[in-house]
């Protein structure tokens, strides 16, 4: 009986510390993004329809994170990490979406610097790590072109080896910030024997080497977001690989597990449905969508559930094709939600300038319409939700074999 008696009043006990902490987390976190999240950042962030944010309040918000020392919350402490457990990264994005805090431009801090501490070089880490943290360099990556995008295998720009020194020719398209970037992370073409995937090498390359040409592609809404970025002659130090040479596929595989795992938070999500509830609220439309916001809000707690889950464990096939797979269908399901409210308004053209310089919490309703056609790409990119599929079905249940 006083096993059961001391069990039973240590359970209430670790569970009032436990919310004890989190309130004293929240406080923190809450009294930070007051100071530092002022109205024109917030408006960028309001006005956010693609990938992230306006440049100049990405560096700006880059660099107040960084200053707080809260820039990688999801990097080991050793490199500059929070030290944050899984629970308190969801609560962070969260504020920060709450806030409207910009989304930043976010490949280094996503992708190729967890890449770099678990498969770089040393040199690659002191080269690179704190430059990404800084936001001294943002990092865009190349890997689709013509006749290779979710057939990434088929990629056939060539770098062709010169003693200490790679040689690159060849075109890559749809790079996301190609032209906002300072490096790039790519794979290019090494051997053309045996199977596609054997010879591919994965490369880091300054977007200032002589040779590189980039041409920025229009969106609908205005805005370059992608580009087509051209290589002759491009030469590219050996000591710039990752991994061996020929095996990159095995490097991307890793990478693009990160990326899955973390491209479509559940704070981007939440703001959605925020943004939809409050137009949903002034249109005085509540009662009309009710049964929508209440499927919306379940399947946001079951992300943030399962997002706390995965963050919790080292990316691997299941938790980042999982949370792939959940993450951009539930987005885009709330931008159809969000466009629906909207109406026609929604799909009306407005200048991203304008939208930008608006300061009220509720964006423009065109905003609406932006925001569900930058969704339709999330099902799309870090690999095909078709793929994700396929990859669960091999690597979980046994059926056929994963790429």
């Amino acid at each position: 009986m006083a096993f059961d008696g001391a069990h039973k009043t240590a359970a209430p006990a670790a569970a009032l510390e436990k919310q004890s902490g989190e309130a004293v987390f929240l406080h923190e976190v809450r009294a930070f993004l007051d100071e530092a999240l002022t109205e024109d950042l917030r408006a960028a962030g309001r006005a956010t329809t693609g990938t992230h944010s306006d440049i100049e309040a990405c560096r700006l918000w880059h660099k107040r994170l960084y200053e707080k020392g809260w820039i990688a919350p999801a990097w080991p402490k050793a490199h500059g990490g929070t030290g944050w457990d899984a629970r308190q990264r969801m609560l962070f994005e969260r504020e920060c979406a709450e806030r409207d805090a910009p989304v930043l431009f976010a490949g280094g801090l996503r992708n190729v610097g967890p890449l770099l501490i678990e498969m770089g070089s040393e040199a690659q880490r002191a080269r690179y790590l704190e430059p990404i943290l800084s936001g001294a360099h943002l990092w865009c990556q190349g890997y689709s072109e013509a006749g290779a995008g979710s057939d990434l295998a088929a990629l056939s720009m060539k770098a062709v080896r010169e003693g200490d020194t790679y040689i690159l020719n060849g075109t890559k398209i749809w790079t996301t910030g190609a032209h906002l970037a300072t490096h790039m992370f790519a794979l290019v073409r090494t051997a053309s024997t045996g199977k596609p995937q054997e010879g591919i090498t994965f490369l880091l390359i300054d977007m200032k080497s002589p040779g590189i040409e980039i041409r920025p592609i229009q969106t609908l809404s205005g805005e370059p977001e992608f580009n087509e970025v051209h290589f002759t002659d491009v030469r590219v130090p050996a000591s710039e690989r990752v991994g061996e040479e020929n095996e990159g596929w095995l490097v991307a595989k890793r990478l693009m597990q990160y990326a899955r795992k973390s491209n479509t938070t559940t704070g981007l999500l939440r703001r959605t449905y925020r943004l939809a509830k409050e137009l949903a609220a002034k249109e005085k439309l509540e009662a009309a969508f009710a049964g929508a916001f209440a499927e919306a809000e379940i399947g946001l707690d079951a992300l943030e559930r399962a997002e706390e889950a995965a963050n919790t464990q080292q990316p691997g096939a299941l938790n980042s094709s999982m949370m792939k797979l959940l993450a951009t269908e539930l987005h885009q399901k709330l931008s159809a939600l969000y466009l629906d409210l909207a109406g026609s308004a929604g799909l009306e053209a407005l200048d991203p300038e304008e939208i930008l310089e608006r300061s009220s919490s509720t964006p423009p309703l065109a905003h609406a319409g932006a925001k569900y056609f930058a969704t339709r790409a999330a099902s799309i990119y870090s690999g095909t939700n078709e793929v994700q599929r396929n990859i669960l079905a091999a690597s979980v249940l046994g059926l056929g074999k994963a790429v």
